[in-house]
């Protein structure tokens, strides 16, 4: 009975008009280029829209697990991505992951610390293909972490909340049913940002990088030209910000985007400050 996101959206619009913001949707960007002190959006059509400073937070697309009950109990126990601040919830139950990376790891090792019990599924027959090997013997190490390789989702039970899953092993063909409180999907999500290659700095995932995570060895980004550091969520470019799901390392979280959102607000005013 929580709030949607399309009435958090709906909400968003109505308190940004109230402030006098201009909307324009539906558009597509199709590039950013600089232009002195502007920074010019781009557009199919070849026309451009000038600004002192631009933040991006166009999201990422979940990678969707295709399995009965999964999409009708997704957000009721069903949940894309770990955020550490959900572990607590789950104090004293059975917790599920799905995934083999390190986010994957992470989370485990996380909700290890509350849940009773924490189990991982995993496609494949080897856990440290896509993992750091630190992460994979603390998760060994763990009792309360069990591993199932070989293991894929082939449904998700309950009426108005994840109740349990039921699992199939790929090489006995057998199925089990698990009771779970909450299930975590882990197995990546896409952010969109190739029409970004070579203006600002992103990982090898395509998440755009900003703030300390733009310094190596204590050195600011190549090309940087200004006498200070990159703020928090500044981008490799100064006067471009970036917000929520699309940054690199970012909680992947509503309450979490909508923070960085303010916060990149102040940044902007402080980047406008100094011009």
């Amino acid at each position: 009975m929580g709030l949607s996101g399309a009435d958090l959206a709906r909400r968003a619009v109505a308190q940004a008009t109230r402030f006098g913001a201009e909307i324009l949707t539906p558009q597509e960007v199709t590039g950013i280029r600089t232009r002195g002190q502007f920074r010019m959006v781009q557009f199919p059509d070849g026309t451009e829209m000038a600004a002192h400073a631009i933040v991006i937070a166009t999201g990422v697309n979940y990678r969707k697990l295709d399995a009965p009950g999964v999409d009708a109990l997704t957000g009721a126990g069903v949940y894309y991505g770990a955020a550490i601040s959900e572990a607590v919830s789950f104090r004293g139950q059975d917790v599920l992951l799905i995934g083999a990376g390190n986010s994957a790891g992470q989370a485990a090792m996380y909700f290890a610390k509350y849940a009773r019990s924490v189990t991982m599924l995993v496609r494949g027959s080897l856990l440290g293909r896509h993992m750091s090997d630190y992460l994979v013997r603390q998760i060994k190490g763990t009792d309360n972490i069990s591993v199932r390789l070989r293991t894929v989702l082939v449904e998700a039970h309950g009426d108005d909340h994840l109740e349990a899953v039921t699992v199939r092993n790929l090489n006995t063909d057998e199925k089990e049913t698990l009771s779970a409180a909450a299930l975590f999907i882990l197995i990546g999500a896409r952010p969109n940002t190739e029409w970004l290659a070579g203006v600002v700095e992103r990982d090898s995932a395509g998440f755009i990088l900003s703030g300390p995570d733009l310094m190596v060895d204590g050195q600011r980004p190549k090309g940087w030209p200004l006498d200070r550091d990159p703020y928090l969520l500044e981008t490799s470019v100064p006067g471009i910000f970036v917000a929520g799901d699309v940054r690199h390392r970012s909680v992947k979280r509503v309450a979490a985007a909508v923070g960085e959102g303010s916060m990149a607000i102040q940044f902007v005013h402080l980047y406008l400050g100094s011009l």
